[in-house]
């Protein structure tokens, strides 16, 4: 059986994470806790022989908005910022892990956005089951933006920078 204080850290480490959905057994005992979205989360803990849902969050309410005669120019931005980053090489996680932006924390980051990166340019790390892993730019360019925050974990494909292609 899972006690109260393991069942809140759990939650609270899934919370702090990318990760959406986990499950654990521990003497007949399971416990699944899962992310369908940032503002609400599941948790239910299933006995041998009996099913106990725990209570769920609720997601706050979405306030309807009356629309507003001129939605042209908001509907414009979306699209323009969808063509820019059509332009962009995003170079993504390979594995999932924790990313860092330097190779200690004393460091200076690997790249900042506005930085010139060629194709053998290491611009972070990503550690993974303790061993860390250099990961190169891939393309030469320059830094546009930094997508993910030091420390953070990544998974296998999320976005880690982009990159503005020469």
């Amino acid at each position: 059986m899972f006690k109260l204080n393991e069942i809140k850290e759990l939650i609270k480490l899934v919370d702090e994470t990318s990760v959406h959905e986990l499950e654990i057994e521990n003497e007949g005992t399971r416990l699944s806790i899962k992310k369908p979205n940032p503002a609400e989360a599941v948790i239910q803990q299933v006995a041998p022989q009996a099913y106990i849902p725990a209570p769920q969050a609720m997601a706050p309410q979405a306030v309807q908005q009356q629309a507003t005669v001129n939605q042209a120019p908001a509907a414009a931005a979306p699209q323009e910022a969808a063509e820019v980053n059509s332009s962009l090489h995003k170079i993504v996680s390979p594995m999932v892990g924790t990313f860092y932006r330097a190779p200690s924390p004393e460091a200076p980051s690997f790249v900042s956005p506005g930085d010139k990166v060629t194709e053998k340019t290491t611009v972070c790390i990503i550690e993974a089951m303790k061993l860390m892993n250099e990961l190169e730019a891939e393309v030469k360019g320059e830094i546009v933006e930094v997508l993910v925050e030091n420390g953070q974990l990544v998974e296998f494909g999320q976005p880690l920078f982009l990159v503005k292609p020469e």
